[in-house]
């Protein structure tokens, strides 16, 4: 049976990351644990972006304005 597009889409994903990770190892644990970090944030953020775009009541929207800033502030110091 043939995998589905969304699965190859995923397989693809994951190639494509593992790629990237030979392409250019971490020259320390503290390095990739910095990226990972980064990664984690900017994740966090795209998410947050997107929820922002959809959210219609002032008082949600006030929540994920403080969350973006929060978010932006620790990708700053990162």
């Amino acid at each position: 049976m043939a995998r589905g597009w969304e699965s190859k889409s995923v397989a693809d994903q994951i190639e494509d990351a593992e790629l990237r990770e030979t392409k250019t190892p971490p020259s320390s644990v503290d390095e990739r644990e910095r990226k990972q970090r980064l990664d984690s944030l900017l994740l966090s953020k795209s998410r947050l972006l997107q929820q922002l775009e959809r959210a219609k009541h002032p008082a949600h929207r006030g929540v994920l304005l403080n969350g973006l800033k929060a978010i932006e502030k620790e990708i700053e110091e990162t």
